[in-house]
């Protein structure tokens, strides 16, 4: 893990309340992997006075591949988040990262469907590269792992969603719902996959309810499910215990760390409710 005070490179608003910003932390570029993590913090206050997690969107090269920057995209809820809106290219954030661990090894399947709801496509660009074998991370030669990589992807409404044109772009097959109908098929995420018939492994990233819902769905079809919590963090590196979720274990259950165990699980290993 290493803790830098980075500079903010570009800072871009992609969607209704939703921003792309880039920091120049050329050793977390070069370390991070799909499914992981760090944490930002404003630097010279204490208001807001801890960090905040933030998935890995992507990674950026220099003109030999080195990575040197990192984006992540975030959707402004908060005080931190609306204080980080307001960061403009050439001011500075405290970078500290990567945490957690990888996106689960899904093995060489000809397809992974990626389900995301709310903010959840955040994890899944880097992840899309990494399996269509466009892109290395953490130091990895690129490596394809699938022929074809699809995205389900609920929200609200079409002002809210970010990133389309970035995925289509990296080559992943886009299909979108919304709750009021205003872009693509109306109604839950959940709803849109299933109609579109049995598929697998899935990934799911989001609120709570839905990745219970795409458990349950990747249960009914008897496939391979990881899902990545989104649980709030205080410290990110696993001391705090404020971000636990229930597991179940041959004794019966126990608590995981999302932090440092996750924030990717086994759906069927999780404890829902």
């Amino acid at each position: 893990m290493f803790h830098r005070t980075a500079r903010v490179t570009e800072h871009v608003q992609l969607a209704e309340r939703t921003f792309r910003v880039r920091v120049e932390c050329p050793e977390v570029a070069g370390a991070i992997r799909p499914g992981q993590f760090v944490m930002l913090r404003l630097p010279g206050t204490t208001d807001p006075l801890l960090g905040r997690p933030f998935a890995l969107y992507d990674t950026v090269l220099d003109a030999s591949g080195t990575p040197v920057a990192l984006d992540v995209v975030y959707l402004v809820v908060g005080k931190m988040t609306g204080r980080l809106a307001s960061v403009e290219p050439g001011q500075k954030l405290e970078v500290w990262g990567p945490l957690g661990k990888p996106f689960l090894d899904v093995g060489t399947p000809e397809r992974v469907a990626l389900v995301a709801g709310g903010i959840g496509q955040t994890p899944f660009l880097a992840y899309a590269r990494e399996l269509l074998g466009t892109r290395g991370f953490g130091g990895d030669a690129p490596r394809q792992r699938t022929g074809k990589v699809s995205l389900y992807y609920g929200v609200r409404t079409a002002a809210l969603a970010a990133g389309v044109d970035d995925f289509r772009a990296a080559g992943v097959e886009v299909h979108l719902a919304s709750d009021d109908g205003s872009t693509g098929t109306k109604g839950y995420v959940t709803q849109l996959l299933a109609s579109h018939g049995k598929t697998g492994p899935l990934v799911g990233c989001g609120p709570e309810p839905m990745l219970h819902a795409l458990a349950k769905v990747a249960a009914a079809w008897e496939v391979p499910c990881q899902v990545s919590l989104e649980t709030p963090m205080a410290c990110g590196v696993g001391i705090c215990f404020s971000c636990v979720a229930k597991v179940t274990t041959p004794d019966g259950w126990d608590y995981k760390r999302v932090c440092v165990d996750g924030p990717a699980f086994d759906a069927a290993q999780l404890v829902w409710g």
